[in-house]
């Protein structure tokens, strides 16, 4: 049988319903959750629910609580600080060598994406707008041919994306200001520095807005 057609395994459709509800925020940071209400959320037995909060434990994205309840963790500046640091580290030089695959199909990709992030905008949709712009990045991120680095970016967005819903919900916007254009117009100039400058600006802003709400007591 051919890889693509196999139908995957329902533990893994359920650690990713999970990761998805911890990544777009539905999950609030510090809300203890019971494993049992996780069940029922995900339509999903006790067993492949306790994988995976299992894997994303390891992963840094849950917090098991005792009492058969787990929680997201909040963010804290010193976690911050080391977010920060890795994600202008890897994230900027994704951008950088996704410039030398810039394909009329991946900025026809990336342009439908960011008219997304707008509508979502426009709408007042805060989960549409947090969903397109994940998306975007990692259509970006995903051509850089860099696969280490990708299963990084994901690593710290699972762990920063919970936060930046709180700060966007507090910031009374569907969105954060962001440079997607400026990123689209570096790649079809074939600029990988530009793209790498245009994404350092992009992600300064999430946590410049994270970090003011960490010292507001907001998260």
């Amino acid at each position: 049988m051919n890889i693509e057609t196999r139908k995957v395994p329902s533990h893994e459709v359920t650690y990713l319903r999970l990761r998805d509800m911890i990544l777009y925020g539905q999950l609030a940071p510090g809300q203890p959750v019971t494993i049992q209400g996780l069940t029922q959320n995900l339509g999903a037995g006790m067993t492949p629910v306790r994988e995976a909060i299992r894997r994303l434990a390891t992963e840094g994205a849950l917090l098991p609580q005792g009492n058969r309840r787990v929680s997201v963790p909040r963010m804290t500046a010193a976690d911050l600080d080391q977010i920060a640091f890795a994600r202008l580290a890897i994230e900027p030089r994704l951008a950088q060598l996704a410039a030398q695959h810039a394909s009329p199909v991946l900025l026809g990709q990336l342009e439908e994406l960011d008219v997304e992030v707008d509508r979502s905008v426009l709408a007042g949709d805060i989960p549409a707008y947090l969903t397109s712009n994940h998306a975007f990045h990692f259509a970006l991120y995903g051509a850089a041919g860099a696969g280490v680095l990708l299963d990084m970016a994901q690593s710290l967005w699972l762990r920063f994306g919970p936060s930046l819903r709180v700060v966007t919900q507090l910031s009374g916007r569907a969105s954060l200001p962001d440079s997607h254009k400026a990123i689209i117009t570096a790649l079809r100039a074939g600029d990988g520095a530009g793209a790498a400058a245009a994404m350092t600006h992009d992600i300064e802003i999430g946590l410049a807005h994270v970090r003011d709400a960490i010292r507001a007591n907001a998260l």
